[in-house]
């Protein structure tokens, strides 16, 4: 059978269960300042934004909109949602859960004390297990979804579309020669980092998807009102909703 992508799957050092606690903590700050500087915080919020506006009563106001970030390394994303739920005096509750026990001890020092953020060590590929189908207005997975071959970025996106009432946002690295060359210049730029970075950097990028690819994953396990847009040089965002 034809596979669905192209891509190319090196192990990431990050992921390994005995990395080191200070490579992690200095790697995943360099995530952070990626994702704040290079659009991938505020390409998430937006999103949640237009549906606010497109939804208008459907979006809840009378309870907590109900997030879900799949994958959250140090939680960063849930935290800039959060601060601007406050920003906008609307409530929100955030489930945010990875599996690697040291990156959710990092990720607890730095989501503080915003207590609508809720830590949970869990298996994306289990979720079904702990969560009941349309337990979310939202559900998010950013940076994660590279990690995984096909079939399991495909479960995923299922178990997302299951999850989520409202819609679903796929928020990740894009495999072309731009964000191959801007990665590998912004890597030797960074003074600093540990191997764990710099190995991870470039090999993510590898680990990407094209736009059409993506797409097709997407489809295939049935979202609707797919949208793709492009972020910058290195990434993108794709969103789509229920049709349950």
């Amino acid at each position: 059978m034809k596979p669905l992508t192209n891509r190319t799957l090196t192990p990431e050092l990050m992921d390994e269960p005995e990395a080191s606690r200070d490579d992690l903590a200095v790697s995943l700050r360099f995530i952070r300042f990626v994702n704040r500087r290079l659009g991938g915080t505020s390409s998430a919020i937006r999103a949640i934004e237009r549906w606010a506006r497109l939804k208008g009563d459907d979006w809840p106001h009378d309870r907590p909109i109900r997030v879900l970030d799949i994958g959250t390394g140090s939680a960063d994303i849930p935290v800039a949602m959060a601060k601007w739920a406050k920003r906008h005096h609307r409530a929100i509750e955030i489930d945010a859960v990875d599996l690697h026990p040291t990156t959710l001890n990092l990720a607890r020092e730095y989501v503080g004390k915003h207590e609508n953020i809720h830590l949970r060590q869990l298996d994306a590929l289990k979720l079904m297990d702990h969560y009941e189908p349309g337990s979310f207005d939202v559900v998010h997975a950013g940076m994660f979804l590279h990690h995984l071959p096909d079939l399991e970025v495909m479960t995923v996106l299922r178990i997302m579309q299951r999850l989520a009432q409202h819609g679903m946002i796929w928020n990740d690295l894009a495999r072309r020669t731009l964000a191959r060359i801007g990665v590998r210049a912004m890597v030797a730029l960074t003074p600093g980092l540990p191997r764990m970075a710099r190995h991870d950097a470039v090999v993510s990028v590898e680990a990407g998807f094209t736009r059409r690819e993506a797409v097709v994953l997407a489809q295939r396990v049935g979202w609707e009102e797919i949208q793709y847009r492009d972020v910058l040089w290195h990434r993108f965002v794709l969103t789509g909703v229920n049709p349950e």
